[in-house]
């Protein structure tokens, strides 16, 4: 079944593919293949190959099965727009997205290039919100472009892990930014000022900002829990979405 998420920026991750490819920095340690690996050892169903790329069609039709309207993070244990994933199964899973306009469909991608390519012949649609990972101003920003160039109603950021200062991006055609700090017992630090420089831009160009967190190492330097580090920063919390969204958030 689809299941209910912890992560605080939706409500339901829906998993049609499992497995991944590490592409960039911001894969180096990465919470799905670790989770993966977790529930290979527990013997969970759907992941004997680990962290292998795999496709479940047995899970298509899972949304169907939900009237409630409901915010589902597409693919959290993968990435939709992988290269090995064929057109012709991503064309099943868009159809069961344009079945259920009620829900609301977040696709999360490192990999903006095939999603553009596969978008060229094909219109996104409307419930679905397409966005990319951006960790860095080598592999991170460059994904902007791309994504701007795709023709879907929402377009959105995951800042998470953020690892640099990103300097002056645009922001044109993005509709919401979600940032964070790394988590776990390798977890790279996030300084404020890279904060502060994102939030400042989002500002200025009307883009909706949610900060998730600061990770294990809090807005002081110091390496706590992510959840003693909290996810307030300057003092409040910052849970913007894209206007006219209506999603239950796990905050």
């Amino acid at each position: 079944m689809s299941t209910k998420s912890n992560i605080e920026w939706t409500e339901f991750t829906w998993n049609p593919a499992t497995g991944c490819a590490k592409i960039s920095p911001g894969c180096k340690h990465c919470y799905a293949e670790i989770m993966a690996e977790r529930l290979q050892a527990m013997g969970a169903a759907g992941y004997e190959n680990g962290f292998k790329l795999q496709l479940h069609p047995d899970r298509l039709t899972q949304p169907l099965k939900r009237k409630k309207p409901t915010t589902y993070f597409v693919n959290s244990m993968s990435d939709l727009f992988h290269e090995d994933i064929p057109f012709d199964y991503l064309d099943q899973v868009f159809d069961i997205v344009r079945q259920t306009p009620h829900h609301t469909y977040q696709i999360l991608t490192k990999r903006p290039e095939h999603a553009e390519e596969y978008f060229q012949q094909r219109k996104a649609p409307s419930n679905a919100w397409l966005g990319v990972s951006v960790e860095d101003r080598k592999y991170g920003v460059p994904r902007i472009d791309i994504l701007r160039r795709i023709d879907v109603a929402t377009r959105f950021l995951s800042i998470e892990p953020l690892l640099e200062n990103l300097g002056v991006f645009d922001l044109t055609g993005i509709h919401w930014i979600i940032l964070g700090g790394e988590s776990g017992p390798k977890a790279r630090p996030m300084k404020p000022e890279w904060v502060e420089n994102i939030e400042k831009q989002c500002s200025a160009a009307g883009t909706a900002f949610f900060f998730k967190q600061w990770g294990t190492w809090g807005a002081d330097g110091v390496k706590r829990s992510k959840h003693a580090n909290g996810r307030e920063f300057q003092g409040k919390t910052w849970d913007g979405v894209p206007a006219g969204a209506q999603m239950q958030l796990a905050i």
